[in-house]
């Protein structure tokens, strides 16, 4: 019998049936915001998920930064809505680090870290500390407009932010 070690599936998996898929993951309430550094623009591109957004499609990722001197910095943010009583609320945020250099086609980032930052985001972190503040803002400020009634839901991502914002 083959070992089953992870399933994507698009239904709950954990409605009453007790069979098989129960305990599986749905990545159905996640979503990749991809920040520019640079411009201050964020955009959502679901590729990411396979590791194919727009920035990264014919880019040949390397794990050393310094093998890619003249990449442009990356977010990539991976978000997690949830619901609570009030309604829906991001519950898992979760960034990476990326350099892209179109011109050479090559970038970096560490895939492990990606794949680790998206399973803490589905289990409801909040980790945003290692971003640079004015990327903190652009992703506030396009969560909030992409889905106000969601922003107002997230007190815990608010909390988070006026943490990083006193340091």
């Amino acid at each position: 019998m083959k070992d089953i070690n992870f399933n994507i599936i698009s239904d709950d998996a954990t409605d009453g049936h007790g069979g098989f898929g129960v305990g599986s993951l749905s990545l159905n309430n996640m979503s990749p915001v991809i920040i520019d550094v640079e411009e201050g623009v964020a955009t959502i591109d679901m590729g990411a998920m396979h590791a194919k957004s727009a920035i990264e499609k014919r880019i040949k990722f390397l794990t050393d930064p310094e093998a890619v001197p003249n990449g442009k910095p990356y977010w990539i943010v991976w978000v997690t809505v949830g619901r609570k009583p009030e309604g829906f609320y991001y519950g898992g945020v979760a960034a990476c680090d990326m350099l892209v250099d179109v011109e050479a086609r090559r970038g970096y980032k560490l895939l492990p870290f990606h794949v680790n930052q998206m399973d803490k985001s589905l289990k409801g972190r909040i980790l945003i500390e290692m971003m640079d503040a004015p990327s903190r803002n652009v992703l506030a400020n396009f969560l909030q407009e992409h889905r106000p009634e969601i922003w107002t839901n997230s007190t815990e991502l608010h909390a988070e932010l006026e943490r990083l914002d006193a340091e």
